[in-house]
C-alpha cells in the first residue's frame, strides 16, 4: 500500500454502507475532519460540495453508492491507495467505458479494514489503469457481499460511474438473485416491501426497523422446492445493504447458510445461498441495452443438487 496525498482538484468519494442514511454535512466532516461541520455547510451551500453532480443542501441525507464531490476548497487527510495484483478475472463483458465481472465468493469487493489486499479492487488494478471514481475503491458501481457470487458492474471513467449511479438510482439496472431459503414457501409470487436501517441492537447488522429506515423493496418467484426448502429468484427494487438477506429472514425463510440473519439447519450450503445471477440496463454512453446472466456456480449448484437427491 502507498501513502499519497489526494488530488487537489476534485475528490470524488462513493458512499460506503457504514455512512448510509447519513447527513451530507455529517458525512464529509467525517472524512475530513481537519474541517469544522460549519466550515461543511458553508462550503455545501456555496456549491463546493455536490451530491450526485447536483447541488445539495447540508441536511440531505446520503445512500449507499452515492457519489459526493469536494472541489479544491475541501482538503482530505492523504489516502492509502489499493495496489494492483495479478489475480484471475471472470470478466463477462468489456469495453472502453465498463466491465462486468462474475464476481467468485470469498472476495471482497473493496479495501476494507481488514482485508487490505485480494479484493476485486486489487484484481481491477492489476487489470486496467482505467477506472474511475473515487481512489480507494475505483470503479465500484455497487457491491455485493463478500460470501455472495456472481455479476457486478464497474465503471471505467468517472462519466460512466456518475451515469450508471443515476441508473441505480432510477432503479432502471435489473438485478436478479437466486436465493435457496428456508421452509416452504406457500406463496409463489409476491413482494416484500419493509424499511431497513442499522439494527439499533447490533450496528454491524441491518435490520427492518419502524424509524429511520430507508425505503426497501424485494420481488420474488418461486422457481422449486427442494427437500423442505425453496429456491426463488429475487429481484431488488432497491439496493439496501443486505436487502434479501434482511427482507426473506423477516418473513420467516432466511438465506440457508446465512450465519448472520439466519437460523442454520442442516444439511448447510458451503456458504450463504445467495447469487446474483442477472444484470440488465442500458450502456451508459451508448444507451444500447446489456443483459448477462450467470449460472450457479459449481459449489451451490452441487448442494442443490445433492439436497435434491439429484446425485444419487
Amino acid at each position: 500500500m502507498t501513502e499519497i496525498p489526494p488530488p487537489a482538484s476534485i475528490t470524488t468519494l462513493v458512499v460506503a454502507d457504514e455512512y448510509d442514511g447519513w447527513r451530507l454535512d455529517r458525512f464529509v466532516a467525517a472524512l475530513a475532519p481537519q474541517v469544522s461541520r460549519t466550515r461543511v455547510q458553508a462550503l455545501i451551500a456555496a456549491g463546493h460540495i455536490t451530491l450526485d453532480g447536483k447541488p445539495a443542501k447540508a441536511s440531505q441525507t446520503v445512500e449507499t453508492d452515492d457519489v459526493v464531490a469536494l472541489s479544491g476548497a475541501v482538503t482530505l487527510p492523504a489516502v492509502t491507495l489499493p495496489q494492483p495484483e495479478n489475480i484471475p478475472l471472470a470478466i463477462v463483458y468489456e469495453d472502453e467505458h465498463l466491465i462486468v465481472v462474475d464476481k467468485p465468493a470469498g472476495m471482497v469487493v473493496h479495501p476494507a479494514a481488514g482485508h487490505d489486499h485480494g479484493t476485486l479492487v486489487n484484481a481491477l488494478l492489476g487489470h486496467t489503469t482505467a477506472l474511475g471514481g473515487e481512489p480507494t475503491r475505483p470503479g465500484i458501481v455497487h457491491r455485493l457481499d463478500r460470501d455472495t457470487s456472481g455479476l457486478i458492474i464497474v465503471a471505467k471513467d468517472d462519466a460512466t460511474l456518475v451515469a450508471l449511479g443515476e441508473q441505480m438510482r432510477a432503479r432502471t439496472i435489473t438485478k436478479v438473485y437466486l436465493a435457496l431459503v428456508e421452509g416452504v414457501m406457500q406463496q409463489q409470487e409476491g413482494a416484500i416491501e419493509a424499511p431497513i436501517g442499522r439494527d439499533p441492537r447490533h450496528r454491524q447488522r441491518m435490520a427492518i426497523v419502524s424509524q429511520g429506515g430507508r425505503a426497501a423493496k424485494t420481488l420474488f418467484a418461486v422457481e422449486r422446492m427442494v427437500d423442505g426448502r425453496t429456491l426463488v429468484r429475487a429481484t431488488l427494487v432497491t439496493g439496501r445493504t443486505h436487502q434479501i438477506r434482511v427482507h426473506f429472514a423477516a418473513i420467516g425463510h432466511p438465506v440457508a447458510g446465512d450465519l448472520v440473519y439466519g437460523r442454520p439447519q442442516p444439511p448447510q450450503p458451503p456458504r450463504q445461498f445467495l447469487h446474483a445471477h442477472h444484470l440488465a440496463f442500458a450502456h451508459p454512453i451508448t444507451g444500447a441495452p446489456l443483459a448477462f446472466t450467470s449460472p450457479l456456480p459449481p459449489d451451490l449448484a452441487k448442494f442443490l443438487a445433492e439436497l435434491a437427491g439429484e446425485n444419487d
